[in-house]
């Protein structure tokens, strides 16, 4: 399995997308406070569902509270109800990388 880009790499990558697609340059300092707002922005509005056009949304998520068993022991225990942060992929982000039917 390949190795995941890091935020480095992806700012460059980034950056030079942009200037291929728009024809004006974008520097790997440019891409890089790009993406740090990016992040920034999907923190403060995930509570309203923050949604990345073509690649998906992050959404939060209510559980209730359940009955589960400690697997050491195997004594029932409840687990509280709790807040998640879920992402879910958008179907044009599944088709491009699994492949359309």
């Amino acid at each position: 399995m390949a190795k995941s880009l890091t935020k480095s790499q992806t700012a460059a990558k980034l950056a030079e997308l942009v200037a291929k697609e728009t024809g004006s340059e974008m520097t790997k300092k440019q891409a890089v406070a790009a993406l740090d707002c990016m992040a920034q922005l999907a923190y403060k509005e995930a509570k309203n569902k923050f949604t990345i056009p073509g690649l998906g949304k992050l959404v939060l998520v209510n559980t209730k509270k359940r009955m589960g068993r400690n697997p050491q022991t195997g004594e029932p225990i409840e687990i509280p109800a709790r807040r998640k942060v879920k992402f879910r992929v958008a179907k044009a982000a599944k088709d491009a990388i699994l492949g359309g039917k």
